[in-house]
């Protein structure tokens, strides 16, 4: 068993339900977190805490121990005039706003009006189960 606070090094290959990659580390260097450091979603680091060094598994983690479901209070509505001059806007831009701590936040338009955009400031696999095949590198 991985203890919290030690270092591990893994290679991951993330995968939708319907068999869409969305992220690899392969032809990367690994991964490296600290367990109990909140540094990956809850699910992966369960996944990787019974693992050996050289040992490769593939783990399923809904999405409550992944990014959590869609929230509606994520979907926002915003005048056109608030855009920056001179852009325009199409469903499925990217944009980033900021929190309160002036921390980015990456967003996608989801509709567009006349008058005003639609915004989705959910996680964009939030709402997604996902499945990860895994290799264990080193544990520190």
């Amino acid at each position: 068993m991985i203890e919290n606070g030690q270092k591990v090094k893994i290679h991951y290959t993330g995968i939708l339900d319907d068999g869409k990659q969305f992220d690899s580390s392969v032809g990367r260097d690994p991964l490296e977190f600290e367990m109990g450091a909140g540094m990956v979603i809850p699910g992966f680091e369960n996944g990787v805490a019974d693992m050996a060094v050289g040992e490769k598994k593939t783990i399923h983690i809904p999405a409550g121990e992944a990014y959590g479901e869609k929230r509606d209070e994520m979907m926002m509505e915003f005048e056109r005039s608030q855009l920056p001059e001179g852009l325009e806007p199409e469903v499925g831009m990217g944009l980033q706003m900021q929190d309160p701590q002036g921390q980015p936040i990456p967003v996608q338009i989801t509709a567009v009006g006349e008058e005003t955009i639609t915004i989705d400031a959910n996680h964009p696999l939030a709402g997604q189960s996902l499945n990860f095949e895994l290799e264990l590198v080193e544990v520190g």
